[in-house]
């Protein structure tokens, strides 16, 4: 028999509150975390608007500000949920040998130092010429070691090695939207195969910055409905014109079932099932029959030893792009059948925005409230339905349902895909 695989511990900080229960309550009651974006001058962008975590610090979980100061902003985000995670865990409090804990992460991009590059370059310009001398010298004057270090995404994993002397695994994946899911499936694996006893893993990222922006306003993939920020987020509803980028980090500390059972540990859920496939296809677009998506929800349900009338709820990937929630619904008919219309299914990114390679791990710990609950989060701004988009989205206010088994969908770009299946503990 495979080693059982358990949550014992979670926390996030996202736009919708900076503790697992905050962000769990707006999610319930409908609340939108989209506002103007307030990080940089976005005054000329087609897009001025995101979903922005605000008003937290790492002194929040007792971290010394000091210390983090030259740190990037995803860093801090993953240090604060994973200061959450292990307390919530009872790790804190508990000797286990080093080498047994490990970190696997989906991180992003670190902190993108604008303001020292454009003195750069106005320094360097002589006329229409740029003096590769001067933007050099004054490179080396403006930007700090510590902030371009910070750039490398591997760097929350070893903040988070650090910070609790995790001494086993180490590692990260940026698979773009389907990274931190990712990383909880290998995380998965690691402790199957017996390479750790206990993982933190999930993941943490920002986008919100002049770079990402252009990026996603360039391929047009971000909404443009800057006079309604709260109403811009709006999965399989006819009138998307795509999604908020959103920030923040998930992390949970995975545990192996006998491990987490000596320590008389809490378990919030169990991993079960574990897909992912790439569509081959192209980079920006998801393949239009969903082959990938379609195989990775088959192989997380197979992986589980489940069915798909085994699935209560799924939490969509639902960006609110045209292509992705079509093709989503299309790849949700066939794994479920005739059977795909009962089956609940919602984007809780009407609400908190795409937190990127943070938004697989945060919707996964959603699946174990709905689970813990018997709730399922609404899909807001649900308002016109798309003809194309035609199964159960839980429109606009949550709903009480049965939830013993949850499917958590990534997809990426590059074609990447994630499916999750995490269900209620049960000893047997």
């Amino acid at each position: 028999m495979r080693r059982r695989v358990v949550v014992t511990g979670a926390g996030c900080i996202n736009p919708m509150g900076h503790d697992i229960e905050t962000v769990w309550q707006n999610l319930l009651a409908g609340r939108s975390g989209v506002d103007y974006i307030t990080i940089f001058d976005a005054s000329r962008f087609p897009t001025r608007i995101s979903a922005e975590v605000k008003n937290w610090s790492v002194a929040d979980v007792g971290e010394d500000p000091e210390v983090w100061r030259f740190r990037a902003r995803h860093s801090r985000f993953a240090a604060g949920a994973a200061k959450q995670a292990m307390r919530a865990s009872g790790l804190l409090d508990t000797a286990i040998d080093p080498v047994s804990l490990g970190v696997y992460l989906g991180s992003g991009e670190g902190g993108q130092d604008f303001d020292s590059f454009a003195k750069m370059m106005a320094a360097a310009m002589d006329g229409e010429q740029l003096d590769i001398a001067r933007f050099t010298r004054a490179g080396m004057e403006s930007l700090h070691p510590m902030t371009e270090l910070e750039q490398e995404p591997n760097m929350p994993a070893g903040h988070l090695a650090g910070m609790f002397n995790a001494q086993g695994p180490n590692a990260n994946c940026l698979t773009a939207c389907a990274a931190s899911s990712q990383a909880i499936g290998e995380a998965t694996e690691t402790i199957r195969r017996g390479d750790a006893e206990v993982m933190l893993t999930g993941g943490t990222h920002s986008m919100i910055h002049p770079l990402g922006v252009t990026g996603f306003s360039l391929l047009t993939a971000i909404s443009t409905r800057n006079d309604e920020p709260t109403r811009a987020s709006r999965p399989f509803d006819r009138e998307r014109d795509g999604f908020v980028l959103g920030e923040g980090a998930a992390i949970l500390v995975l545990e192996e079932l006998e491990h987490a059972l000596r320590r008389d540990a809490p378990i919030l859920g169990e991993i079960l099932g574990y897909g992912s496939t790439a569509d081959a296809y192209r980079i920006t677009d998801i393949h239009p029959e969903g082959r990938g998506a379609i195989a990775c929800m088959r192989m997380a349900i197979q992986d589980a030893g489940l069915q798909p009338h085994d699935v209560h709820y799924v939490n969509a990937h639902g960006t609110s792009t045209t292509v992705n929630d079509k093709v989503e619904t299309l790849a949700c008919k066939h794994v479920f059948g005739s059977e795909a219309a009962k089956v609940p299914i919602s984007s809780t990114k009407s609400m908190m925005g795409h937190l990127i390679a943070a938004a697989g791990a945060t919707e996964l710990i959603v699946c174990l409230m709905a689970i813990r609950d018997g709730v399922l989060p609404p899909t807001i701004n649900l308002e016109n339905p798309d003809p194309d988009c035609d199964l159960d989205y839980v429109p606009n206010v949550a709903r009480q349902a049965r939830c013993d088994v949850a499917l958590s969908n990534s997809f990426g770009f590059g074609g990447q895909n994630v499916s999750l299946v995490v269900g209620r503990y049960r000893p047997h």
